[in-house]
């Protein structure tokens, strides 16, 4: 009786692919149509794809999921009995997917205007193109601390909310000589590397916001990892009051230092008691009754 042996190959025990980076790809294909034809309806990109609808629909309802396509009716086309069509469309965060050069001309316009105008021109620039980030980012710090208007440190805690808000990623921490404020993100790094003038007119903003003067200590645009803004504190007063470090030494101007010395001021070095011989009368330097007189010979 013969035997029959099975033989296995080894491509039948290799882990099946799970498909993660083909969808990846297909589904950057679907994007890609979209940009290129515009609005499209699932038949029409199967059609593009090669595939059947059926597949184009779980891809789509991935980037629908994604934020990146959005499905949309339009008007004057129907299908079926009287259903209007429905189009995939790109939505803004499915064209910031693809590359831009919203660096190059924004470049292109400062190189421009520094021909023209000078760094002057640069500077007017970079102040109108934060006007309004300082409005909203006002209006926010005044409502997180219009209980007591808040000090320098308080206002930058309620600052890097409203600057993360905006994008910039920003943390505001306590140290011992004030606070510091950080932010882990620069829309305008690649711009500011060039043109130092945007993280001046931003530190500037900073400062009017928190209502002290600040000073930037590290920046993106300069190659370090976060920009960070020190924030100087108060010093604290007899009534409780907060005293800034200028009010301090406008007060030490007046007064003068009138701090007592911590101990007497020794006098000549003393000898320890155990080495001190008798105790000698005090001096009295007296005249010498020879010295003005003659000796006589003996």
């Amino acid at each position: 009786m013969g035997h029959t042996r099975v033989v296995e190959s080894p491509l039948s025990h290799a882990p099946r692919s799970s498909g993660a980076p083909d969808d990846g790809r297909t589904r950057d294909r679907v994007s890609a149509l979209l940009l290129e034809h515009g609005p499209q309806t699932a038949t029409e990109l199967a059609a593009l794809l090669g595939v059947s609808p059926a597949a184009v629909r779980r891809h789509l309802d991935a980037l629908t999921a994604a934020g990146r396509v959005q499905e949309r009716a339009t008007p004057g086309e129907h299908r079926g009995r009287g259903r209007p069509a429905r189009r995939f469309h790109l939505t803004d965060a499915g064209r910031s997917a693809f590359p831009h050069a919203y660096d190059d001309l924004a470049l292109t316009a400062l190189r421009f205007v520094a021909a023209q105008g000078g760094p002057d021109a640069v500077r007017a620039v970079a102040e109108q193109q934060l006007a309004g980030l300082e409005q909203r980012c006002s209006t926010a710090v005044a409502a997180a601390t219009q209980a007591d208007g808040g000090q320098p440190v308080d206002r930058a805690q309620a600052l890097a909310v409203a600057l993360s808000a905006e994008g910039y990623a920003a943390t505001s921490t306590a140290i011992a000589s004030g606070g510091q404020l950080c932010q882990h993100h620069c829309p305008v790094a690649h711009v500011a590397a060039e043109f130092p003038q945007l993280c001046e007119a931003e530190t500037a903003v900073i400062g009017r916001l928190v209502g002290t003067h600040v000073q930037r200590l590290a920046t993106i645009a300069h190659g370090d990892g976060v920009c960070t803004t020190h924030i100087p504190g108060g010093l604290a007063r007899p009534g409780g009051a907060p005293q800034t470090a200028a009010s301090a030494t406008q007060t030490t101007a007046r007064t003068g230092n009138n701090t007592p010395p911590a101990g007497p001021v020794p006098p000549e070095r003393s000898v320890p008691t155990g080495l001190r011989g008798p105790a000698r009368p005090a001096q009295t330097t007296r005249p010498s009754s020879t010295t003005h007189r003659e000796r006589t010979p003996a």
